[in-house]
């Protein structure tokens, strides 16, 4: 049974499921729908690109610890980004990142997912104009969904989100949903403050 979870509320993914080893992070977005008169320029498809920061004691060590669209595995093989969504359309889960929590070495102790868009700046784009965001994560051995967090604030002007951490405490793996908005242009500058 998958839970809806608030900002903030951490849960465990490993505590009451015995022999979990892969979760799929699924993140979907949906653009806004514009009013647009005859004479309205042709509005950019919003890119929304999401990527995984592996982390070491809560910082970036590794140029290569960033899986996104570029990087599309770590060279652990633990963390894999399954593709590039140049647009965002239509149903479920737009991008997919599959982290095999028993493969992340024990030095990696946080997966911060994160989503940029691309180019925001040079095109006017922001998560304002973006709608029914989510991240949700499922039992990789089941497809069941676990849980979910849809991101309902208004989050104008920003140009970049953290959506959520898997983290390991105390031998557990758990997830932390964030919605936390940014105003970084990339996933450069954005990777840059977990330096």
């Amino acid at each position: 049974m998958s839970i809806s979870l608030q900002k903030g509320q951490k849960v465990s993914l490993t505590k009451d499921r015995q022999g979990l080893s892969r979760v799929v992070v699924g993140l979907g977005w949906d653009e806004v729908k514009k009013k647009g008169g005859f004479f309205a320029p042709k509005p950019q498809a919003i890119d929304c690109d999401a990527s995984a920061l592996v982390l070491q004691n809560g910082k970036l060590v590794y140029k290569d610890d960033l899986v996104y669209y570029n990087n599309l595995r770590h060279r652990t093989g633990a963390v894999q980004h399954m593709g590039d969504n140049l647009t965002g359309a239509g149903e479920g889960d737009d991008e997919q990142i599959i982290v095999e929590l028993g493969q992340i070495p024990p030095e990696y102790d946080k997966i911060l997912i994160v989503v940029t868009i691309y180019q925001a700046i040079q095109r006017r784009q922001h998560f304002g104009m973006i709608q029914n965001a989510f991240i949700r994560l499922v039992d990789g051995r089941n497809n069941q969904e676990m849980c979910r967090y849809n991101l309902t604030e208004d989050y104008a002007n920003m140009t970049a989100m953290v959506f959520g951490e898997i983290y390991r405490y105390n031998g557990e793996w758990k997830f932390n949903p964030i919605g936390q908005g940014t105003t970084d242009p990339g996933i450069g500058e954005l990777a840059n403050r977990y330096i």
